[in-house]
């Protein structure tokens, strides 16, 4: 981050002389244990409380369930049910995305593997030869150009959807829950574990998430396709936990939770995903001129659910949203996340 400026509406809230090294505040780890180290007044970190309230406020106004502000591995900030499962939605396939980096690394998994050698079909009408050259890592980039039918697929998903056989696989972007549900499929018949399970074992357990356990997830079918959604709820502050072991390039404490260089793999920009966004494997990458030149990957659910990783800062905010009462949309929770970022003064 470039040479942080005074904050001119907070005067005299954060001063320099007090400012502590945030590692004091927890082990010395830089990491959670048991639970979150938090500091008391956010201006020891930098932090402005006014202008961290007045973020607050505009969450609160359209209806944000909670959010966790981390900042070097220590809480500045909480507001609302942090601790409260919700459903993540499309946060569920970074996720995935990490599970698949882990088997790579254990040989379980060739990206180069394509449908056809994998046996994967769908419902009729069925995938077709071109369709079956898909490799998983087109499906990973969400670029293998099958455009078949899926589960939880969301009305502006199934508005969008190109023609069957429009574009060869690898050559063309597009969001599609049917790559993200069939790479579910391939997971659970490469690596014969439960995806539930599997986040539990492998990312819960070493990074002592507090409420996630296997029984939060279920498999959601539709009658249109044979692979099935993979759900599951989480707490704004175990989503955190995921967001840092994501800042520290997979490393929790003395393991490597994940390989660094899947991170470093998952985090590139193949595609341009519009006019806030690229997508890697699994993982939207911000571009700078819409964060004011910070470093952001998220892993985001369609209705403001999010994990904002922002490098440069290394600032985690994990945003949370209950859909039946979330009055607001996902540009205003970039907004709220761009508010919170300028609270960071020092």
């Amino acid at each position: 981050m470039g040479q942080a400026q005074p904050c001119p509406t907070c005067p005299g809230e954060v001063d320099p002389r007090r400012l502590v090294d945030p590692r004091s505040l927890g082990d010395g780890s830089g990491y959670p244990g048991a639970s979150w180290p938090k500091v008391g007044d956010p201006s020891r970190l930098g932090w402005s409380p006014q202008a961290l309230r007045a973020a607050q406020e505009v969450a609160r106004v359209m209806g944000s369930d909670g959010y966790v502000v981390v900042d070097r591995g220590v809480v500045v900030w909480e507001y609302g049910h942090t601790s409260k499962n919700l459903i993540v939605q499309s946060v569920r396939k970074s996720f995935l995305g990490a599970l698949f980096g882990i088997a790579l690394e254990e040989g379980r998994v060739d990206l180069n593997l394509t449908l056809g050698e994998l046996g994967i079909d769908d419902l009729p009408p069925s995938l077709t030869p071109e369709e079956k050259t898909a490799t998983i890592e087109h499906l990973l980039m969400c670029r293998s150009g099958v455009y078949h039918e899926a589960a939880a697929e969301a009305r502006s998903m199934k508005a969008s959807r190109p023609p069957r056989g429009s574009h060869p696989p690898g050559t063309f972007f597009y969001y599609n829950n049917r790559d993200f549900n069939a790479l579910g499929t391939i997971y659970r018949q490469l690596t014969g574990e439960d995806i539930f399970q599997a986040i539990y074992d492998r990312l819960a357990k070493p990074l002592q998430m507090q409420e996630f356990s296997p029984s939060n997830g279920w498999y959601f079918y539709e009658p249109v396709s044979q692979h099935p959604a993979y759900h599951f709820t989480m707490s704004p502050r175990d989503m955190a936990r995921f967001g840092l072991l994501i800042l520290r390039e997979g490393r929790w404490r003395d393991r490597q939770v994940i390989p660094g260089a899947w991170i470093e793999r998952s985090l590139r920009p193949y595609s341009d995903a519009g006019s806030t966004w690229n997508y890697g494997y699994m993982w939207w990458v911000g571009k700078p001129q819409v964060w004011n030149g910070h470093s952001v990957v998220a892993a985001l659910g369609g209705n403001g659910q999010g994990i904002f990783v922002v490098r440069d800062m290394e600032v985690v905010i994990a945003h949370k949203v209950d859909p039946d009462t979330f009055t607001g949309t996902l540009s205003q929770v970039y907004d709220l996340v761009r508010q919170i970022l300028r609270a960071k003064v020092l």
